[in-house]
């Protein structure tokens, strides 16, 4: 039993660490979910991530404000991937040709442009306890004990399922994403709904670019996402495009991730090496699970196809 004491040890604080270091990762798949059951295969995600941090970071230090700064990063977010969909949706283009460069593109011109904020420190977002539920053994030092963003990560996957499941809106772009050609004959442009698609699902990307600056770091660094964009990609498979199940991904996912760190701070004999590719082995474990599911992963028919022209 004392063999495991160490590791219990490290179970509660890295549950609570999960928690928040799973909510950027949350707010990108999502994003990059709502993208493409809308048909638009979207690889930025990692450069809109880069540019939405900045762009918070940047908001919150001219003003003060770090709400201002997470729309600031939000809406930035949302403009790179408006350009994938003038790309994509209006000159033809590869969506992943596309989605790479935006990623290129983004990282390269967020640590251009920070470059002279590197180490300058912001308030940001802090913990706020939430009364009572903050109390409860055990679940509220996980749960209820985090950032305002942490509490909007809880309702935003329910948000999200009602959108698509319980809404015009949300049939249109679950039909779009499978068979345009039918969406247009009901009368709907599935150009139209695809570039909501786009704004929608970019926005939250950009959330997810902001916490980082705003209440993980809150400061600037290069290189801040640091792949996050990409696991978030690879959760979005991992979900069969689903929210619910995107939850469950993502969390598990930090989980065991900060585990695996808090395990090796108290002399727990793991390898820094190891921890380093932990995130993407994941990711290529996900992936490989989700390709022997084949044609039932659930991914939308017509996912990374350009409209045609009359669309």
């Amino acid at each position: 039993m004392e063999d495991f004491l160490p590791y219990l040890a490290v179970l509660l604080p890295a549950m609570t660490a999960a928690i928040s270091t799973g909510a950027p990762i949350l707010y990108a798949t999502l994003g990059e979910l709502v993208m493409e059951r809308g048909g638009v295969l979207n690889l930025g995600v990692e450069g809109m991530m880069m540019v939405g941090a900045l762009a918070a970071f940047l908001g919150c230090y001219h003003t003060g404000s770090p709400w201002f700064g997470l729309l600031c990063g939000g809406f930035s977010a949302m403009l790179m991937s408006m350009l994938h969909g003038a790309i994509c949706l209006i000159f033809q283009g590869s969506q992943v040709v596309s989605g790479l460069a935006l990623t290129i593109f983004g990282t390269g011109l967020a640590n251009y442009l920070g470059t002279p904020y590197i180490q300058m420190k912001i308030q940001g977002f802090t913990a706020l306890d939430v009364p009572l539920l903050s109390s409860i053994p055990v679940l509220g030092p996980i749960f209820f004990q985090q950032d305002v963003l942490v509490y909007l990560s809880y309702i935003l996957p329910f948000l999200l399922w009602w959108l698509l499941m319980r809404t015009r809106f949300g049939l249109a772009l679950r039909a779009t994403g499978e068979n345009p050609a039918a969406v247009r004959a009901a009368g709907i442009s599935p150009g139209a709904v695809r570039w909501a698609a786009l704004m929608l699902g970019g926005f939250l990307v950009g959330l997810g670019g902001a916490y980082l600056a705003l209440a993980s770091m809150r400061m600037w660094v290069d290189n801040l996402v640091s792949g996050r964009g990409w696991i978030a990609v690879a959760l979005v498979i991992f979900a069969f495009w689903r929210p619910g199940r995107a939850v469950f991904g993502v969390y598990l996912f930090s989980g065991i991730t900060a585990y695996l760190f808090r395990a090796q701070a108290l002399g727990v004999g793991i390898p820094t090496a190891f921890l380093s590719m932990l995130p993407y082995l994941m990711t290529l474990a996900v992936l490989l699970a989700s390709s022997l599911r084949g044609k039932d992963s659930g991914a939308p028919a017509d996912l990374a196809n350009n409209l045609r022209p009359e669309d």
